[in-house]
């Protein structure tokens, strides 16, 4: 095997917003994938796999072990470690592998903008982020850079002391930022909300959501996860980045089990919103990004070809 190996440095050596988002954008224009994969769990650990078979780019393949308790030893150690796979679409051999997390870092991001630059409101002003991990400091800084009028980011966590490294580092991008300790008064201000948390419980209330408002739910990827409530979702548009997935993450799937929420009530996914955006209704968007291999391939793909690979 003569696979090209790319590290978190080459990766980040190339990799911007606009490049990220527009691999995305340019996706969703060809052909729906074919996708598969699994998921084992024993107690806190998950090994988890998803694979693309995507025209016009190939194949890939995320294979990723998971396992929450690492944060909590004395020396924390990385929850999630992963690599992808890029398979050559001519030729059907390995051609490049990744560094896991950092694809998914960028792609998740980068998923969840594109979709704010067509969901949420040109003049949004306030942005609220959910979470205090690596993909929740991604998703400030890919907001920001789809919706230059944000003038205030507040950040919020169970830990609120896990949020200062994310502060100091967003202060970088010249905007105001508040750690702030009450999660629906936060609600009540927000333009934009983005979430990446591993909750089982909902976090943000329809009760409190601003009419207009644009709800980006990103981690609740287990069935039996929630980061909004059944009134965020009843009383939104919602769109999810794959239909075919995203209906057995925890927020779509959980609405769906309660009767809030029928597959048919789904405004759309990427695929349909790239080619035409939706017209404002009034009503609050929810966007779920429920993830996919076909997401990693395109990015990975960006990254490798950025750095002259062949793939």
């Amino acid at each position: 095997m003569s696979a090209v190996m790319l590290s978190v440095q080459d990766i980040r050596s190339v990799m911007t917003w606009d490049l990220a988002i527009e691999a995305l954008r340019d996706g969703h224009f060809g052909a729906r994938p074919s996708a598969g994969g699994f998921l084992l769990q024993d107690g806190p650990f998950s090994l988890f796999s998803r694979g693309v078979i995507l025209p016009g780019y190939g194949a890939g393949v995320k294979v990723a072990s998971m396992f929450p308790p690492n944060a909590l030893t004395e020396k924390p150690l990385p929850t999630e470690d992963a690599i992808f796979v890029i398979i050559n679409e001519d030729t059907k051999s390995i051609s490049c592998i990744l560094d896991g997390p950092e694809v998914t870092r960028w792609k998740t991001a980068a998923d969840s903008a594109l979709a704010s630059a067509i969901l949420s409101a040109s003049s949004s002003r306030t942005l609220l982020v959910i979470g205090a991990g690596p993909v929740a400091l991604a998703l400030a800084q890919a907001h920001v850079h789809v919706r230059p009028s944000i003038e205030r980011i507040m950040l919020w966590n169970r830990t609120p002391q896990k949020l200062d490294g994310v502060a100091r580092t967003l202060l970088q991008l010249g905007r105001k930022v508040d750690v702030v300790t009450d999660v629906d008064d936060a609600v009540s201000q927000a333009d934009i909300i983005s979430s990446a948390t591993g909750s089982t419980s909902p976090i943000i209330k329809g009760r409190f959501l601003k009419s207009g408002a644009h709800v980006d739910l990103v981690g609740g990827y287990r069935p039996d996860m929630r980061e909004a409530d059944d009134d965020v979702i009843a009383q939104s548009d919602v769109f999810v980045d794959f239909t075919d997935t995203a209906v057995d993450a925890g927020d779509i799937a959980g609405a769906i089990a309660t009767g809030s929420l029928t597959r048919s009530d789904i405004k759309g996914d990427l695929f349909g919103l790239v080619r035409a955006a939706p017209k404002r209704s009034g009503k609050a968007t929810v966007f779920k990004n429920a993830g996919g291999a076909h997401l990693d391939l395109l990015v990975a793909l960006a990254a490798a070809k950025e750095l002259g690979a062949s793939v």
